[in-house]
């Protein structure tokens, strides 16, 4: 979990869940089921935080023109709650507290914060104080990203039987590799749309365990990594179709056995000359699991914390804190 003790942005102001000695971002309840009938199934959602700040922010600019210091952060707190209201009992958001991480030792071009707008930026600590106090599982990262929390924690529900379906809430290409059937799925709130594994496949062309190595061959400009040259969506997905994984296609195209497949033997040299780069590629965008991101127990929400009004008042948006103990109250 990333320590944002030592968050190195200049600028971070300081939580109260620090001063109050609580540690890491982080807030645990107590499911239901766990004092109860073990029959109970759930549906866990596991929230792209730093997507649904750009997405509240971006979406109010496209809606007045422009956004206030902390519209973002209260419209992700907002849209988090509404999915409660919508049912949803065990939620944990992954937020980028800094965007570099590891990932930034192993390649230099990976993405950082650079050119981002500081009013995004400077909001990204104050949801996380904003949903830690409301009472959600809140996973700031700093060594990791928040794709490694939501991918760590999307396997942890999966191994838990009493766990009915997971949805991981983001498009982001990089999460399709977590999919699992129509257990483990990603739900884009925006087109209100479920990607479920036959969804990966028809967009990709490769099922889930291959997503890692169809992102190293063909690249990912938003994660800053080029992939190889003369590599596009549709060679990497029919060797790899074929293949399923980089380590595993031939190092002669005359052994691939796709003869419609043009330019074969070109990408074949290529990738034997930069066998190296694909593979440093894959393992930047295979999503790390070793998150510590506790149980699902730890995961279900209990209402907001005392802490909760003080916050929202903050950030000009006491009413929020009315509309909690409202969703509060209609789920206990």
């Amino acid at each position: 979990m990333g320590d944002v003790a030592s968050c190195p942005r200049p600028s971070c102001p300081r939580p109260w869940w620090l001063d109050a000695g609580r540690g890491p971002p982080v807030w645990q309840a107590t499911s239901p089921w766990s004092a109860g009938c073990q029959t109970v199934r759930v549906k866990v959602h596991l929230i792209d935080g730093t997507y649904e700040l750009f997405r509240q922010h971006f979406g109010q600019v496209a809606r007045h023109g422009d956004a206030g210091p902390y519209d973002a952060a209260v419209g992700v707190v907002g849209s988090t709650l509404q999915l409660v209201t919508n049912g949803a009992t065990h939620v944990g958001v992954a937020s980028d507290h800094v965007i570099e991480s590891f990932r930034n030792d192993l390649y230099a071009g990976y993405k950082t914060s650079a050119g981002m707008d500081p009013v995004l930026l400077d909001q990204i600590p104050v949801m996380e104080e904003a949903l830690v106090a409301c009472g959600f599982t809140t996973w700031a990262m700093v060594q990791w990203e928040a794709d490694d929390a939501l991918a760590a924690a999307a396997a942890v529900a999966e191994a838990d039987a009493r766990v009915e379906q997971v949805l991981i809430v983001t498009p982001d290409k990089d999460l399709g590799q977590c999919v699992r059937g129509q257990r483990v799925v990603q739900y884009d709130r925006r087109k209100d749309e479920i990607v479920d594994e036959a969804a990966v496949m028809a967009k990709f062309g490769v099922p889930p365990a291959s997503i890692a190595d169809y992102l190293a061959l063909v690249g990912d400009a938003a994660d800053g990594f080029p992939g190889l040259p003369g590599w596009g969506a549709k060679s990497a997905a029919a060797v790899l179709a074929k293949f399923g994984s980089i380590e595993a296609i031939p190092a002669s195209s005359g052994d691939w056995g796709l003869p419609a497949l043009r330019g074969a033997e070109k990408l074949a040299v290529t990738l034997r000359h930069q066998m190296a780069d694909a593979l440093l590629f894959k393992v930047i965008a295979t999503v790390a699991l070793d998150v510590p991101v506790g149980v699902v127990d730890d995961w279900a929400w209990s209402g907001p914390t005392p802490e909760f009004a003080a916050v929202a008042a903050r950030l000009g948006a006491p009413d929020l804190a009315d509309r909690a103990a409202r969703v509060h109250a209609r789920t206990r």
